[in-house]
């Protein structure tokens, strides 16, 4: 899944930024900053500040216990049912790749002008920010994922469907897993209540 910066330096980091923005920041000096600003170019986005807050650490907590309550658990039949589960995994993603960038200190109001429901979008913020999860398949799959109000809109008169990459179920689930167990490994956020025995009754 990739190289990854240890944890320790990253909550150092985010303890810093917890009080000074690091846009106007001349005491710290932020490891994403550069990368921050070459995707803010490449995407026409306009710069943001990253301060931590109470309000948005709760926030993202709360983003990723949501995300954990949407990963599909149905195995689809129908192509109705596959574009279901194509949908509820891209808001699995985004809720999840949200809380990640709330934790780092991203508004909540640019997330919701800027990104939306791209979850490309959404995972090349969070990997420059700290999330380290290059994993080129999620990277795919993210794409196809992309926006993922596509997969909840009905097909007329012969329209085709979104291209679904090729990507299987078997496929889909474990990628979702890996970026949520991602997730809560670098925001530290203690897992959902039932979430061992939801995760039990998976297996079984």
């Amino acid at each position: 899944m990739g190289k990854t910066a240890p944890v320790t330096s990253r909550r150092a980091l985010l303890r810093a930024l917890t009080a000074t923005p690091i846009a106007v920041s001349t005491a710290v000096v932020s490891p994403w900053g550069e990368a921050l600003a070459d995707l803010h170019d490449h995407y026409g986005d306009s710069p943001t500040s990253l301060v931590r807050t109470k309000a948005g650490r709760s926030l993202s907590r709360f983003r990723y216990h949501n995300a954990e309550s949407f990963l599909p658990d149905r195995e689809p039949g129908l192509n109705r049912d596959w574009r279901q589960f194509l949908y509820r995994a891209g808001i699995a993603a985004q809720l999840g790749l949200s809380s990640h960038l709330l934790d780092v200190g991203f508004p909540d109001g640019w997330c919701a002008r800027h990104i939306g429901l791209r979850v490309a979008k959404s995972l090349a913020y969070a990997n420059v920010t700290g999330l380290g999860h290059d994993c080129p398949d999620m990277a795919r799959l993210a794409m196809v994922l992309t926006p993922y109000w596509k997969w909840n809109q009905p097909r007329l008169f012969g329209e085709p469907e979104p291209d679904d990459g090729g990507f299987t179920v078997d496929e889909v689930r474990p990628l979702l897993r890996a970026l949520l167990d991602r997730v809560h490994d670098v925001t530290g956020h203690r897992r959902p209540n039932g979430w061992h025995r939801e995760q039990r009754d998976a297996r079984s």
